[in-house]
């Protein structure tokens, strides 16, 4: 058998952040009675009463009946390769106007196989120079990392602060960057309730953003998974809608309000391209899907046109429940925090957010795979160690709580466990 040395490999698979998952999975399936707080999914429970066939004959009766289409055309289209583009882009783009404010014409979005599609395509379509940089705030979501190192993308990290982006220290890199020949190409940033680290940026650092994105000429991408999870009466535009030079990609995803195996994403690209101007980003994303993955699975889109039209085409009535238990889930883990540490241990602290689905800790130690297999294996709960979130070692003492996934008593069950580790292990 053919042997294939790791340095004649591309780099980035020698990256110990395409493993973090893995191993976080591996170290789940060894210790199947641990209560973890790992896994940033929806809750299973979600999942009861989807019914995939109803929501499937859903849009397929809005195809006959709204679109004009015969029965037979209707469900051909499900089977056949479907447009790069998408199907329900239509339906897409009307749910983004009535909830979001985010009045985008359905050519302007492409609907991409989950979230994580969506940042690849717009990664490769922008960066076409090596001398082009991305700047993330740091700590970030570990798929725009792991999608710029799979390109060869280099990355800038900005601290994040309780307001969300540094703002003046990301004014500061795009000038250290022309300095050097150089230029931050796009930022990456989850305005609402970010993972891991759960800040919100108010309106003002929102808008402040998008002036020094026109001033530096810079691309914000926009990644909105969490925002759903506000509480109601405190809803922010997303920055897309405040958007009026072109200057944010939007990108959503059906993972978190519908249910994650349907695999459906979008992206909202209106820039214009090409030298008359005839042409959008999104019809350049496209054309590089059309390479990917050829299109979107045209029953996955169908599921979760069903499932919008069910709810009147509103995204925010088919995520109200959802979020109401995720808002729940939350503030019993902040309690339950509270409840079980107190201040007993004075140098691990943690913040509160109002939405979204993580909790950070810091410790007076390093928080590595070492100390969790301790915490997994001796008091039977899991958390991530925040390091791959970070491009420094600034999360080398900090841990991530998710508490998406669990029932209350879980997390309270949980929550005990992670007190007695602390106050054993931590304290000593």
């Amino acid at each position: 058998m053919i042997h294939l040395p790791p340095v004649t490999l591309h780099g980035s698979l020698r990256d110990p952040l395409l493993g973090s998952i893995s191993f976080l999975n591996e170290v789940m399936s060894r210790y199947p009675q641990a209560v973890s707080f790992a896994p940033g999914a929806p809750h299973p429970r979600l999942f009861e009463g989807i019914e995939p066939q109803r929501y499937v004959d859903r849009y397929l009766d809005h195809l006959i009946r709204d679109k004009g289409m015969s029965p037979d055309r209707a469900r051909r289209l499900l089977f056949e390769y479907g447009p790069s583009r998408g199907l329900i882009n239509d339906l897409v783009a009307d749910a983004l106007r009535r909830d979001h404010g985010i009045d985008a014409p359905a050519d302007a979005l492409v609907v991409t196989v989950g979230a994580q599609e969506a940042l690849l395509l717009v990664l490769r379509a922008l960066f076409g120079s090596p001398s082009d940089l991305l700047a993330v705030v740091s700590p970030c979501f570990s798929g725009i990392t792991g999608a710029a190192r799979l390109l060869d993308i280099d990355v800038v990290g900005v601290e994040e602060t309780t307001q969300g982006v540094d703002l003046d220290a990301l004014e500061a890199a795009c000038v250290q960057a022309q300095a050097e020949g150089r230029r931050v190409r796009a930022c990456y940033v989850a305005a609402d309730f970010s993972n891991p680290g759960g800040v919100r940026m108010p309106l003002a650092v929102r808008q402040r953003l998008l002036r020094l994105a026109r001033a530096k000429g810079f691309l914000v991408l926009e990644d909105n998974a969490y925002g759903f999870t506000a509480p109601p009466g405190h809803e922010l535009p997303p920055l897309k809608a405040l958007d009026r030079s072109g200057h944010v990609v939007h990108i959503g995803t059906f993972a978190k309000i519908c249910f994650p195996g349907a695999r459906v994403g979008y992206v909202v690209a209106d820039q214009r391209t090409g030298s008359t101007g005839d042409r959008t980003l999104a019809d350049e994303l496209a054309a590089i899907k059309s390479m990917v993955t050829v299109n979107t699975s045209p029953l996955c889109q169908a599921v979760i046109g069903g499932m919008l039209l069910e709810h009147h085409g509103s995204l925010a009535e088919v995520s109200r429940a959802k979020a109401t238990l995720y808002r729940h889930n939350l503030a019993h883990l902040v309690a339950a925090l509270g409840r079980h540490l107190g201040d007993e241990l004075p140098a691990v602290t943690w913040n509160r957010p109002e939405g979204g689905f993580f909790v950070t800790m810091n410790l007076p130690v390093i928080a590595d795979r070492a100390l969790l297999e301790v915490s997994a294996a001796t008091y039977g709960v899991l958390w991530t160690p925040m390091s791959p979130f970070h491009l420094t070692d600034a999360g080398d003492r900090r841990l991530r709580l998710s508490c998406s996934y669990l029932e209350p008593r879980e997390i309270e069950t949980g929550v005990q466990r992670l007190a007695t580790f602390l106050k054993k292990e931590i304290a000593s």
